[in-house]
């Protein structure tokens, strides 16, 4: 009994060392009390905080990540964090951008989010370049949106599955470059419209090398 009681104790620390191991390196941007370290584009109202989730319900806006971490300012990284929509919702996650107080950003990529508001450009889309088309996840319920850029490549994952891959030299899409490319940036979460409610929760970034 002792014996085996010793084997569980080992066990238990080890899956703790490698949980430990797995989270270096990850960063939250977001502390889940206040928007420090974030800047807001026109309608900052159409952000919220609720029990520590961001809400994000309102007319058009964008936040900004402006904090100090890497001057905000992200070449090669993986980017992780919860999301959950509501029925007929559309918001998208900004990369390779920067603060542009109104507007829709013009630089940068935006990785959609939309199971079922009527653009046909579904979650995981790197908009317009390289679209997806397939739906992977259901409204209402929380889902890890994953992206990883590395030099020209930009990787999307939900939930652990590879849905995207986009190569910025190859995959130009229908609006080809149109000047919204950049070698390095922060991320944006956005607000598309009054009618669309979403929640984006635990926004973690590694930087890659």
């Amino acid at each position: 009994m002792k014996r085996i009681l010793l084997i569980l104790i080992c066990a238990f620390i080890s899956l703790n060392v490698s949980a430990q191991k797995a989270d270096k390196g990850w960063k939250s941007l977001f502390n889940g009390k206040s928007f420090k370290g974030w800047s807001f584009s026109e309608n900052p109202d159409s952000f919220s905080i609720e029990d520590g989730v961001i809400k994000v319900e309102g007319p058009r806006s964008h936040m900004f990540y402006t904090g100090k971490y890497k001057k905000h300012n992200f070449k090669n990284f993986e980017l992780k964090m919860q999301v959950k929509t509501m029925p007929g919702a559309n918001s998208g996650i900004f990369i390779h951008s920067e603060f542009e107080k109104d507007g829709w950003p013009t630089k940068g990529y935006e990785i959609q989010v939309n199971q079922t508001q009527g653009d046909w450009r579904k979650t995981g889309s790197v908009y317009s370049f390289k679209d997806v088309k397939e739906t992977y996840v259901k409204d209402n319920e929380w889902y890890t949106q994953h992206i990883i850029v590395q030099g020209d490549n930009i990787t999307v994952k939900i939930n652990g599955k590879v849905i995207n891959e986009f190569n910025e030299k190859t995959d130009r899409g229908e609006i080809g470059d149109s000047g919204k490319r950049l070698s390095s940036g922060t991320v944006a979460l956005q607000a598309h419209d009054p009618k669309s409610t979403i929640y984006y929760k635990d926004i973690m970034i590694k930087p890659l090398p």
